[in-house]
């Protein structure tokens, strides 16, 4: 018998709230996170005026790291610290227990710290390489965040970065599950972190991802799966699981918050002509690890942004997996009031389904009111609603083919 692998913590830090029962509270309000950016200028830069995202201000790291020097530390690790300290005392899990049990962490990240990648580069090439940062030369790598949260909060065990577009946040629980199934770990945090920077903004306005300004009566308001849908708004955040055998948890006594049943991932070569088909062969590996059928599935939390094709492709791809089951099923879309925090959203929506798990609501799809007729699912919420919840399945359909699905049982 394999390993069965249990939910013991979370943590998250996103633009609704800065706790994960506080995340699932805003999102079930129907509470949206997309704001204009301070972060950064907007108006002069791309001549497009003020633009929403979903920026976390105000936040204070200290008030989750106390005095420390944060000065090492850039803006990705430091969402990532304060998600992983939020994780970490919800699981109990004290600095003996991490040592004695060689606790680790696998964090997914589409970009990391890009910003700090790129200020690097700019000081040494417009001031010479004698004043580029040696501080920011220690966060130019994709692991950066990772191992600054392995070293702050004393975790010696596995210590793995995914990127994996916006399927990462999801993958990273799927591949920490994994482990602690075969052994080769005893204790994870797991999850996803992306910060909000120009250097992404001004990425994905070129690629034509985010929803044009004053859409959908706002500046760039997504709406997953409306008839209206233009495009996503860009977000931010960290969130974190706390990952064991259950086994182990049950002899320390730990809460039990939910199960991880079953994942499957795979990847759309064609340029997204394939999207689809991935995102169903990524759902159908997950029911069969999971030993589940389609009609176990209680709700979907979809990773859909407001993207014309992409939303459609997700809605097909669940609708292909899922067969008849697919019509009525009652469907989420987070990202509506988060926005698309890429790396970190596959793991935002694992942690808002923990709360659906636990109060049996499932959030709606803020601001939906021209549900488009062309796409296989009806039961899309436009507001929260009590359901039955036992088995939730969160799915990603990223911009770049990978798809990644993975099934949460409750406790």
């Amino acid at each position: 018998m394999r390993r069965r692998v249990v939910v013991t913590g979370a943590g998250a830090i996103s633009p609704v709230a800065t706790s994960a029962a506080g995340l699932h509270e805003a999102l079930c309000e129907g509470r949206s996170g997309l704001k204009p950016i301070e972060l950064f200028e907007t108006d002069g830069i791309t001549g497009l005026g003020p633009r929403l995202a979903g920026e976390i201000r105000p936040f204070e790291p200290r008030e989750w790291l106390g005095d420390r020097n944060l000065r090492p530390v850039d803006r990705t690790a430091r969402l990532l610290l304060a998600a992983a300290q939020q994780a970490l005392d919800a699981a109990g899990w004290a600095p003996e227990l991490r040592t004695g049990r060689q606790a680790g962490l696998v964090i997914g990240t589409m970009y990391c710290s890009v910003r700090t990648i790129a200020e690097f580069d700019r000081r040494a090439v417009q001031l010479g390489p004698s004043y580029a940062s040696p501080l920011d030369f220690a966060n130019s790598v994709i692991n950066a965040a990772a191992g600054q949260a392995a070293i702050w909060h004393g975790l010696p065990g596995v210590n793995s970065t995914i990127s994996a577009g916006e399927a990462s946040g999801l993958l990273s629980l799927a591949t920490a599950a994994d482990l602690i199934r075969t052994g080769r770990a005893e204790a994870l945090l797991a999850g996803g972190v992306e910060e909000l920077c120009f250097e992404s903004f001004i990425g994905h306005l070129r690629a034509g991802r985010l929803a044009p300004a004053g859409t959908v009566g706002d500046t760039g308001r997504p709406v997953p799966f409306d008839a209206r849908r233009d495009g996503a708004a860009l977000g931010e955040g960290a969130a974190l699981v706390a990952l064991e055998e259950a086994g182990m948890a049950d002899l320390r006594g730990a809460t039990v918050l939910a199960e991880v049943l079953g994942h499957g991932s795979a990847f759309d070569p064609g340029g997204g002509t394939g999207r689809a088909e991935a995102l169903a062969r990524a759902i159908r590996q997950a029911l069969d690890d999971a030993g589940l059928g389609p009609a176990d599935v209680d709700a979907v939390s979809t990773g859909a942004s407001g993207g014309v094709n992409e939303d459609r492709q997700e809605a097909l791809g669940i609708a292909a997996a899922l067969g008849d089951h697919a019509a009525m099923m009652p469907v989420t879309a987070v990202k509506s009031m988060l926005g698309e925090a890429l790396g970190a959203s596959g793991a935002l929506q694992a942690v808002a389904a923990l709360g659906t798990l636990a109060d049996g609501i499932l959030p709606g799809v803020l601001n939906l009111s021209e549900m488009d007729e062309g796409l296989p699912l009806n039961g899309v919420l436009s507001a929260s609603r009590p359901i039955r919840a036992r088995q939730v399945l969160i799915t990603v359909c990223g911009s770049g083919g990978h798809c990644c699905a993975l099934i949460l049982g409750a406790a």
